[in-house]
């Protein structure tokens, strides 16, 4: 596949994509709200049972914050599924410099002559054993 298919593919994949709206998306805000409140709460109590003396209280004082963050990243990817895909098909469009397809051709030449090299090598081998049986 060349590079300009692999674009239209990736073109062809984001445009089909669907993004979270609506009823849907009203949900997904509310659950992250909610969460990130639940995390707040959980945060503020932990962190005063910590203070108090409660010295295995000090992991949910950082355990709480981390799960926010989780949800805010996961309430992200649930918004926008194909922003991966996006990004990945952004990378693969890099093109070479001009000054470098003459190198790249010559490489590849190479790899060519080097494969072709270690088939004709490995046909040998299966011969002499094959004449020696």
């Amino acid at each position: 596949m060349e590079r300009s298919d692999e674009a239209n593919h990736a073109d062809a994949s984001t445009s089909t994509a669907r993004l979270l709206a609506g009823k849907d998306a009203l949900r997904a805000h509310l659950t992250l709200i909610a969460g990130l409140a639940l995390c707040a709460a959980a945060f503020w109590i932990e962190l005063g049972r910590a203070e108090g003396g409660n010295e295995l209280s000090w992991a949910y004082v950082f355990e709480w914050p981390l799960l926010g963050v989780f949800g805010v990243y996961m309430w992200w990817n649930v918004l926008d599924p194909q922003r991966r895909v996006r990004a990945k098909a952004k990378k693969k469009t890099t093109t070479l410099a001009p000054e470098f397809h003459g190198m790249l051709s010559a490489w590849e030449q190479h790899q060519r002559e080097l494969l072709a090299q270690q088939n004709g090598n490995e046909l040998h081998a299966r011969k002499e054993t094959d004449s020696t049986s």
